[in-house]
């Protein structure tokens, strides 16, 4: 099957002025001239946008031969910079580019113009859930066709600057198309790979013993909700995972629900279990929310013993509550040793927490949550690895907290001591919006014995304010030695004045006035924090992100010590491509912004 089918459909002639959106009006692409253009962005010598744009298709999973129909959303939000818009589909296994409107390798506009001709320039025109490709659709008045091209690509509408060359602004959305798709056995027994050509179906709880699963970059894992206990990817304390993404193809495990159906809790998440220390009595105990066998225990005594490793992986609205006080989350690891690893993962709409970690020590690295409905960060059972490089993003749904931090509930003085190190983190709550199940929605408690060092941590518009306190005395006795903040920008968390007494809970308040570092109440002024579907955290112009004085990591081998601004941010988005931010309500259609 030809290779340009996927993103084409004879578009015909695009050079008016106005174009007709396919039932919903007139679209109006105001043409500028390149030598209005040029003089417009003058002097500039870095051009960014303050439009917020998504794009999204009706499934994530194609066979060749099915119909695709894409649409997209672009909030112009006062940006009036001429642009130059093209758009393509990426075969990610082989990085072919198909351009939009004729399907060619030769680069295009959005209207068929190519370079030699002259891009066309326009003004940004604000759409609504606009069919891009598919029936009346602007791009295309019919969707496309599905190619025999296995594997997984990605969809991407980008501006451009006027002169086409430099990409200023991009959005993205990943599909796979397969051969066919697979029901995951109950047990892997034996050392198996899952492939980017097939499409895999999670139903109850799959576990992984005595074998290693492999899964390919760009594969789709699909969890199917219905099932008691839940579908669950479960590694076991005899098993490992390994599962390696990639920037252009990351391993998205997700709903199997219609997109702007899908909700919290469709599915039960990944969960990796091993035997590094805990700092139970008994050396090891069942993970919640799980039948307690022998194969679904962690702890030990292996501080090295390795769970796998999760590298460019989204889990998507997982989590599932089982009985009280027992949940699921998108990610958990109970007991995982130095050497698992984890970087660059996603947890989007989680049910219950978006990472918990179980004890052990396991490290990770450039972790997204968002629109989760507990906590963002959540630790217990005597954790002690490192963390760097996190950013929380919690929506009018309502979430928890962004930390929340336990030696051990059971007894708060358990050792070996839960003192956990976690750098450049931003939290962005919901300032109008209550916790989802608990009445503290700070973005950050300390309780029970819980400890840790703390640095660079910004935290802004959570509910009830910066940092809360539980059992006072089990935690404040880790001061100095082993609870220490070094770094804090917090702005607009709860309803009082951005100042200690404001933001700060009683019994924290002596901690932050005498013994933490380099605390500052002010407005951070990132970009666009609160445009839930295409947000910004990068810092704008004038900035105390950047303020001389921050703590620099420490060079151990783990962190980087180049982070020495507060959050998860400086100049570079790191969560690009991989990563989705849009909220569920957002692709259903027929409903507005």
């Amino acid at each position: 099957m030809n290779t340009k089918q996927l993103l084409v459909v004879c578009l015909g002639a695009l050079n008016l002025s106005i174009l007709q959106a396919g039932g919903a009006g007139a679209v109006n692409f105001a043409t500028v001239s390149a030598d209005d253009a040029q003089r417009e962005v003058s002097g500039q010598t870095t051009l960014s946008s303050s439009a917020a744009m998504w794009i999204w298709a009706d499934k994530t999973v194609y066979r060749p031969g099915d119909q695709l129909t894409v649409r997209g959303t672009l909030k112009p939000n006062n940006d009036l910079y001429p642009y130059t818009l093209v758009a393509y589909r990426q075969n990610n296994q082989t990085g072919q580019k198909f351009f939009l409107p004729g399907g060619t390798s030769e680069p295009t506009d959005i209207f068929g113009s190519t370079l030699e001709q002259g891009f066309r320039i326009t003004r940004l025109p604000a759409l609504n859930k606009q069919v891009l490709i598919g029936t009346g659709g602007l791009v295309s008045t019919s969707a496309a066709t599905v190619p025999e091209e296995y594997g997984m690509h990605t969809l991407v509408l980008q501006l451009r600057d006027y002169t086409g060359t430099r990409v200023v602004k991009s959005a993205y959305f990943k599909i796979g198309v397969v051969r066919e798709f697979v029901d995951a056995p109950s047990e892997i027994g034996a050392n198996t790979t899952w492939t980017s050509d097939k499409a895999y179906r999670l139903q109850g709880i799959v576990q992984i013993k005595g074998a290693v699963l492999t899964i390919e970059p760009g594969t789709f894992v699909i969890g199917q909700p219905g099932s008691q206990p839940p579908s669950v990817l479960l590694v076991t304390n005899t098993g490992r995972i390994n599962a390696v993404g990639t920037r252009s193809r990351p391993i998205i495990m997700t709903s199997s629900q219609p997109i702007g159906s899908r909700a919290r809790g469709d599915w039960g998440g990944l969960i990796l279990l091993g035997k590094a220390p805990i700092n139970d009595a008994g050396g090891a105990l069942p993970i919640e929310g799980l039948p307690d066998t022998p194969e679904t225990r962690f702890g030990g005594t292996d501080v090295n013993h390795s769970c796998g490793s999760l590298a460019y992986v989204r889990v998507e609205y997982a989590g599932a509550q089982l009985r009280p006080n027992e949940e699921t989350n998108a990610f958990t690891w109970g007991g995982c040793g130095k050497q698992t690893t984890a970087h660059h993962l996603q947890a989007h709409y989680g049910f219950d927490d978006s990472f918990e970690w179980f004890g052990g020590n396991n490290d990770a690295k450039y972790l997204v949550g968002t629109h989760g409905a507990d906590d963002y960060l959540d630790v217990q059972i005597g954790y002690t690895g490192r963390i760097q490089h996190v950013v929380a993003l919690a929506n009018a749904d309502n979430s928890n907290r962004c930390f929340e931090v336990d030696n051990y509930e059971r007894d708060f003085a358990a050792r070996p001591l839960g003192k956990w190190s976690v750098y450049n983190v931003t939290c962005v709550g919901n300032r109008g919006a209550t916790g989802f199940d608990e009445p503290d929605a700070s973005a950050i408690m300390i309780r029970r014995g819980g400890a840790g060092v703390y640095a660079n941590i910004l935290a802004t518009n959570w509910m009830t304010g910066t940092m809360t306190i539980a059992n006072n005395d089990a935690v404040l006795a880790n001061v100095p030695n082993d609870l220490t903040l070094n770094g804090l920008l917090a702005w607009n968390n709860g309803t009082g004045a951005n100042t200690i007494d404001g933001q700060v809970a009683a019994g924290f308040r002596p901690f932050i006035q005498n013994t933490a570092r380099n605390v500052l109440f002010a407005d951070p002024m990132l970009r666009r924090p609160l445009e839930y579907s295409d947000p910004d955290f990068r810092p704008m112009t004038g900035s105390p992100v950047f303020r001389p004085g921050w703590v620099q990591p420490p060079d151990d081998g783990f962190f980087d010590q180049w982070a020495n601004y507060i959050g998860a941010f400086g100049d570079v988005d790191w969560t690009e491509e991989w990563t989705t931010w849009a909220q569920e309500e957002d692709l259903k259609v027929g409903n507005s912004f």
